[in-house]
């Protein structure tokens, strides 16, 4: 299957200036070497054929037909590729000149797209050759082979075995104008925006395109190849460097290096893409306005052709060329990671700043465990104290050690509470919780859910009668993570008077507490520095049943699984809506073929990402009542499930769509 995933070639070859067949004798070259890895798109640059700094040759009706010629050529030497090629070259029709892409596919000319704006600014003077693209659709003659090739901005190529492809085109400055021709292809249906660039190069010019490509893509929900001229272009006033760019949804995928050649490659999202434009309901009302507007079905032509998409190339290469993230709520480097963990911080403190002005709370109420969660609401909470005016010494910091408590746990929130300047309670429930027992009849020897969420339950009605006593709130501690799975006891941890970890994910809860550590240290904090690592390597427990000796024996990941696949699984349940099978083989490719790639051993096997698969659809159906009432939270992440916000869901939905298509895996 392709899952969606749709390889894209950019690819600059080396120029000989106005030598029309040595340019395509490079360019036959390099697409079949693209197809070679798979490219299903293979993107030239603008005017490659002929070279873009030919200057008044263009205007030689000798380089006009060697060029024409030279396409017949590469048509010619491409019948048995698969790929669509696009490749640029200046066409004389109808007493103009243009500046046009010419798309190929299995040796046929199927469309040619004039450039729409021409640039006559600084070092540009395109003018003086070409001619603007008229708006009117029509044909263009090329040979008796060809004598009707479609001839305009408007056309887009779609893939009649994958609606998800449809190709659009622009050239070079098109994508520089406020009203890129790319805005209407994409507003019309395209998917995947092709550029033939000539960016000449100057210092600084790079990063900016950069940001333009990445950029368009975002605002276009879309796929972007940009190729670009570079070596054997003439230097005479400028220098070309052959910047390759592939972007996607506002992400770079693949980028060449300045003055190289050759391809640059990627795999596309199709699915991906899809789904943004559905969640995004601005675009379809843009899309709509634009319709209404501009009535584009007498400016727009789809043309059809059978691809082949639906045979992926990673079946051959045992991969997909872009890196899935075994982790995507976090950052991977570590400078974008300590400002991401700085950023959300910050929100989470500010979210509660304005809780607790707005409450006019004398302080605040947090069940302290010794564990990730609390502590990060904690520290959360100095901060919004802070931003408050209010002293830290007014937060409650309870600590309330029952049957599972073991005492590293403890300590470390006895040492967190100094550290902080948080006012500790110790109220040991051991005795509540017997005397509830002996109420509802429940045997202290069987330790089952109903063991378990009496404690849970004593400790939140100690919490919420706390803040009653101390006009405060009783700031929640659970995590994302853990509303996905249910991994919270109904009206016991699961219910707060506000939830400032509520849209963290459990593998960004460890960053966010590390990043306080590393600030602590800067700080000359060692202590809280030290007691921050002692929690980060404790095992993530409840602390529910009686301790193994001195050692926790009730280790959350060994009871729902590990929370690095879970989070792994919500982020693209949540954020794209993919299917259980695509979300498994993106696993594969993040926990087995990239660690593999780089030579490291599996992270899990295939049994045990479906194991858990299955697993998350099981409990993310089965607990959604729990998300039906949650506390108020702000969202600070890419998701949310509060029903509130991004995600309304029916309580009693049934599973069996999703649990059935990943036991079959």
């Amino acid at each position: 299957m392709s899952y969606g995933f749709f390889r894209v070639a950019a690819a600059s070859p080396v120029v000989t200036v106005a030598d029309c067949m040595a340019n395509a004798d490079a360019i036959i070259a390099l697409a079949e070497e693209a197809q070679d890895h798979g490219a299903q798109l293979i993107v030239f640059p603008e005017l490659c054929i002929t070279g873009y700094t030919c200057g008044d040759l263009f205007e030689q009706r000798t380089l006009q037909e060697g060029a024409r010629r030279a396409l017949l050529h590469i048509a010619d030497e491409t019948l048995s590729l698969k790929a669509i090629i696009a490749v640029g070259l200046p066409l004389s029709f109808q007493g103009a000149l243009y500046n046009v892409c010419a798309l190929l596919h299995h040796g046929k000319i199927v469309a040619v797209i004039p450039k729409t704006f021409i640039p006559t600014y600084s070092e540009f003077y395109e003018r003086r050759q070409f001619a603007p693209a008229r708006e009117e659709l029509c044909s263009v003659w090329l040979d008796e082979e060809n004598p009707a090739v479609p001839f305009g901005t408007g056309i887009i190529i779609q893939d009649c075995k994958n609606p998800l492809f449809a190709l659009g085109v622009e050239l070079c400055e098109d994508v520089w104008t406020p009203l890129s021709p790319s805005t209407a292809l994409a507003l019309s249906g395209a998917t995947v925006i092709a550029n033939l660039s000539a960016s000449n190069e100057i210092i600084g010019k790079s990063s900016y395109r950069r940001l333009l490509i990445a950029s368009q893509s975002a605002k276009l929900c879309a796929g972007y190849v940009y190729a670009n001229a570079g070596n054997g272009e003439s230097t005479t006033d400028m220098v070309f460097s052959a910047h390759n760019l592939i972007a996607e949804n506002g992400s770079i995928l693949a980028e060449s290096a300045l003055f190289s050649h050759g391809c640059t490659y990627a795999d596309f999202d199709l699915e991906r893409i899809d789904q943004e434009r559905k969640r995004t309901t601005t675009f379809f009302d843009s899309a709509e306005r634009y319709r209404a507007l501009h009535k584009p079905e007498k400016q727009t032509l789809v043309i059809s052709l059978a691809l082949g998409t639906d045979r992926h190339s990673c079946d051959e290469t045992g991969g997909i060329l872009r890196t899935i993230s075994p982790a995507p709520f976090v950052p991977e480097q570590e400078r974008e990671r300590s400002e991401r963990s700085r950023a959300v911080i910050e929100l989470q403190a500010q979210a509660l700043t304005k809780r607790l002005l707005h409450t006019h709370a004398k302080g605040a109420v947090i069940g302290l465990s010794g564990g990730l969660d609390s502590t990060l609401a904690l520290l959360v909470t100095v901060r919004a104290f802070a931003l408050a005016g209010l002293p830290a010494a007014t937060i409650s910091a309870i600590t309330m050690p029952c049957f599972g408590t073991t005492g590293r746990t403890l300590t470390n929130a006895r040492k967190l509470a100094a550290c902080t300047g948080a006012t500790l309670s110790e109220i040991p429930i051991a005795a509540s919780v017997r005397q509830h027992f002996q109420d509802i009849g429940q045997d202290e020897s069987v330790h089952d859910v109903t063991y378990e969420n009496c404690q849970a339950r004593e400790r939140t009605q100690v919490l919420m009668d706390i803040a009653n006593k101390e006009n405060g709130i009783v700031i929640g501690t659970g995590d994302l993570s853990e509303l996905a799975l249910g991994w919270a006891t109904y009206n016991g941890d699961h219910m707060s008077m506000y939830g400032v970890n509520a849209s963290i994910p459990k593998t960004l809860v460890r960053h966010l507490v590390n990043w306080f550590s590393d600030d602590a240290d800067e700080k000359n904090q060692h202590t809280l520095a030290n007691v921050l690592r002692n929690i980060l390597n404790t095992p993530v427990s409840p602390e529910l049943l009686p301790p193994d000796g001195k050692n926790i024996s009730q280790k959350t990941e060994d009871i729902v699984g590990p929370y690095e696949l879970h989070d792994f699984f919500l982020y693209y349940v949540l954020r794209f809506g993919f299917s259980p099978a695509k979300i498994f083989y993106l696993a594969e490719q993040a926990f087995i073929a990239q660690p593999a790639a780089r030579g490291e051993n599996a992270v899990y096997d295939k049994s045990t990402i479906k194991k858990w698969l299955v697993s998350f659809y099981k409990r993310f159906f089965a607990q959604q009542f729990k998300r039906s009432c949650l506390p108020d939270g702000a969202k600070v992440g890419t998701v949310n499930l509060s029903p509130r916000g991004d995600w309304r869901m029916p309580s009693d939905a049934s599973a069996h769509l999703w649990v059935a298509e990943a036991e079959k895996l």
